[in-house]
């Protein structure tokens, strides 16, 4: 019987070891991961119901709060009439309005008096629409662009993807209301990134003095507009990195801001949407001192995003072993926060890119990932001589996908707890061991005495 209770306490032991180190092991894993999820610098608590900060160089998304909501832009839709304006025309063009154009508004609407048949350059225009947010001047650039407000609404939505939005309609040029005119803070942060590097449209944004558009073919009095941003110099809520922006207002969008800022080496976008007349303004300025404060940038070179690319997520991809593809990778600025580095970056497919396939060269999106975040992107390359290039041979694909899957790389890895486990388990084995040979040669003694 004291054999068997020695017996039994020593497997008690061997399992209590085993299982606190396994223990430990999962303990250990899950904070962890619990840091991975927590070790993103804490954002400011704002009102806004949907807003969003991006980098507008890199594309990193530093925050987001329902930022895929779908809501109602109001004039915020202006920045994408006026970046198409810019793209589409040269400054000194001649605007002439249609009837349909200058009697687009009601009293209630923000207008400049346009009349039929009057004459502005792009240039006067432009300013008309995104510091005094006219709306008839919006109505007057897309007929003189597209020719009609049909035409020019599928250019916006067709420059709208081009930039980036996946979950917009445009229906008008200006914002007014309307069910098909839809967008989201994060649609408009792509859209406004567009702009924000459009440097014609930033010299024009950024006004700050009051710009005076001179006497006209129709009126003889010139007229003097100022921004409606409020955080540019010498206003209410005046910001000294502000470089700009669009306001915007109905009663079924609420209001809604979209503001650009630069400090340093970083320029970000800030986007709210269903937000207070006063709340917006001081919500954005909190994300931009939060963003400034928190973040930096870093520089990847290419043989580091080589790095990134071909680590174990590229050898369990479809393609490895079984094509032979060249992939080209530019260097890219990562947009990360103050406490990680390089080292704990990652990389994944963009799924809302809108990948192409053209003479079997397939371009896609990749987006660089730290703590579950995106912290910039980069387009990638695939071609063959197969002529495989294609959405379901791509690296970072999901395995469900139909497609003859290669041998995949074997690679192991060692958790470190798991290998102490094992090894205090041999060590328990071999004294389990240590102690039959003791308890046998002990067995062997005692017999021997009682023979003598």
């Amino acid at each position: 019987m004291k054999q068997f209770y020695r017996y039994l306490s020593v497997l008690l032991m061997v399992f209590i070891i085993i299982n606190t180190f396994f223990c430990f092991s999962d303990t250990a894993m899950a904070e962890e991961n619990n840091n991975s999820d927590n070790d993103w610098p804490v954002a400011p608590e704002i009102v806004t119901q949907s807003a969003i900060l991006i980098d507008a160089d890199t594309g990193a998304i530093l925050y987001q709060k329902e930022a895929h909501t779908r809501l109602y832009p109001a004039s915020t839709t202006k920045i994408l009439t006026g970046l198409l304006a810019i793209e589409n025309c040269s400054m000194d063009e001649i605007v002439t309005f249609s009837s349909t154009a200058a009697n687009s508004v009601t009293y209630e609407d923000a207008s400049l008096g346009t009349k039929a048949g009057e004459e502005y350059t792009v240039e006067q225009a432009l300013y008309g629409l995104l510091l005094y947010s006219a709306n008839e001047i919006g109505y007057g650039l897309a007929e003189h662009v597209s020719g009609s407000l049909s035409s020019f609404t599928d250019l916006m939505n067709e420059r709208a993807k081009e930039l980036g939005a996946i979950n917009s309609h445009f229906a008008n040029a200006s914002g007014l209301h309307d069910e098909n005119h839809y967008t989201t803070a994060y649609d408009m942060a792509m859209i406004a990134r567009g702009c924000y590097n459009n440097s014609t449209f930033v010299n024009i944004d950024s006004t700050t003095t009051t710009y005076t558009i001179p006497a006209t073919n129709k009126t003889a009095t010139p007229r003097n507009i100022r921004h409606r941003h409020l955080m540019l110099k010498g206003r209410e809520y005046y910001y000294e990195y502000c470089k700009g922006g669009k306001t915007g207002f109905t009663d079924q969008a609420g209001y809604t801001l979209v503001t650009f800022a630069e400090k340093n080496d970083i320029r970000l976008i800030c986007v709210c949407f269903k937000s207070g007349a006063n709340e917006r303004f001081q919500d954005t300025r909190a994300l931009f001192d939060w963003g400034f404060n928190n973040f930096k940038k870093v520089t990847t070179t290419s043989s580091t995003i080589n790095s990134l690319f071909t680590s174990d997520s590229y050898y369990q991809s479809r393609i490895y072993n079984n094509y032979g593809l060249n992939f080209n990778l530019k260097a890219s600025t990562l947009t990360i926060p103050n406490n990680k580095n390089i080292g704990e970056i990652y990389i994944d497919i963009d799924d809302n890119y809108n990948s192409s396939n053209e003479n079997g060269i397939y371009t896609s999106q990749l987006n660089f990932m730290c703590s579950d975040n995106i912290v910039g992107t980069t387009k990638i390359t695939l071609s063959s001589d197969d002529n495989i290039a294609a959405s379901s041979n791509l690296p970072l694909i999901n395995p469900s996908q139909s497609a003859p899957a290669p041998s995949p790389k074997q690679c192991i890895v060692i958790n470190i707890w798991f290998l102490t486990a094992i090894s205090i388990s041999i060590i328990v084995i071999l004294y389990i061991i240590v102690i039959i040979k003791r308890i046998k040669k002990e067995k062997k003694q005692k017999r021997r005495k009682l023979r003598l």
